[in-house]
């Protein structure tokens, strides 16, 4: 029988309160793969974002990352990932972490080569320089899909893997200063033993923790909207490693055509899923209409009156924010009320009738 998702979420929360207490990994891991046996990124980021809001600190959370990820590896790797467009900033991220693999593999391959020495260093120096640049990355990590997971409520990411970034920051920069006083072939393998492997090693385990928890995470919490604003807002902060995408802006138009549903105003136009339109252009496509057009807000509130060259029933522009009831004589409010009422509970779409108004025959209909 499945585990709910309750019952699932008490039994890791134990779990990882009990590793914290002392529970070694792979009795942390057994317990794990015997009665929970999957889970997903979203599973493990509102984890910690429950542990964090029961008052576990996130230092203590970040201590005990690596763990975290060690223990869900198996199940999170089974995880099926769906497939992003080019320009998607995830898929951006990832292609940036290809790039920061290629690094950490030449540092290893380096690091183990028999050349002379003054050779072996000038090659470490000149990749470590190469990898500090991840600072780009990162940045664009913490400025901008931090800010929009805190937005949608998930605080967890930001405040853990943040200070894991930081690890990596001081990890970079202990390698570089302790490259300089290395002298012998002696002092090599104790600096890639004590200052390099330590720093390749969360490198890469902060691809796997981005690729697998936080990625995935943020695909399931963030909106269309949330990735366009990313996307734009990616220019300002730069990329690392890769080409910048050709003609982003225009990637940005797209987007906001092809995933937003509402309305957005663009270069000075309103910005439809089918199309864009100017005000001016709209307000004179109804003004050509050969009809009256007014519209009534969900509040009951007129809201605009169309004022095209033959219109039918008079109308000033002081009716605007006046109560819909109120522009009509009082034996015919009950009649408006009734229309609203059914509108409301949807019961009706439309009303429509005709009546006689000054020797003409004109037909009515209410949406």
């Amino acid at each position: 029988m499945a585990m709910n998702k309750q019952a699932k979420k008490e039994v890791l929360k134990d779990i990882i309160l009990k590793l914290h207490s002392g529970l070694t990994a792979e009795k942390a891991k057994e317990r794990f793969e015997k009665e929970v046996g999957n889970i997903s990124s979203t599973e493990i980021a509102d984890l910690e974002q429950s542990l964090i809001n029961e008052g576990l600190s996130p230092d203590e959370i970040k201590k005990f990352c690596n763990v975290h990820a060690l223990i869900f590896q198996s199940a999170l790797e089974k995880t099926p990932s769906g497939e992003l467009f080019e320009a998607h900033p995830v898929n951006l991220f990832k292609l940036e972490n290809r790039e920061v693999e290629n690094l950490t593999g030449s540092l290893k391959v380096i690091a183990a080569e028999k050349a002379g020495l003054p050779a072996v260093k000038s090659k470490l120096k000149e990749t470590l320089l190469k990898l500090r640049e991840i600072e780009t990355h990162y940045n664009r990590k913490e400025q901008l899909l931090f800010a929009f997971l805190e937005k949608a409520g998930l605080m967890g990411p930001s405040k853990v893997m943040w200070g894991k970034d930081n690890e990596v920051r001081d990890l970079l920069k202990s390698a570089l200063n302790g490259l300089e006083s290395v002298s012998n072939q002696a002092e090599l393998q104790d600096y890639a033993r004590k200052a390099l492997n330590p720093l390749i090693e969360e490198v890469d385990g902060m691809i796997f923790k981005e690729e697998n928890i936080l990625f995935p995470a943020s695909l399931e919490k963030l909106a269309p909207a949330d990735w366009v604003s990313i996307l734009q807002e990616s220019d300002d902060v730069g990329y690392v490693f890769i080409t910048k995408p050709a003609e982003t802006q225009a990637l940005i138009k797209d987007l906001q055509a092809a995933l937003s549903e509402e309305p957005v105003w663009q270069d000075g136009a309103i910005s439809m899923p089918s199309g864009t339109i100017k005000p001016v252009e709209l307000m004179a496509l109804f003004n050509t209409l050969p009809v009256d057009l007014t519209f009534v807000d969900k509040d009951d509130t007129v809201r605009y009156f169309s004022e095209g060259k033959d219109r039918i029933f008079i109308r000033t522009r002081a009716v605007i924010g006046r109560k819909v009831q109120n522009c009509h004589p009082p034996q015919s409010v009950d009649v408006v009320e009734k229309i609203l009422a059914s509108f409301k509970d949807g019961s009706k779409d439309f009303y429509e009738f005709w009546i006689n108004l000054r020797g003409k025959l004109v037909y009515i209909r209410y949406f």
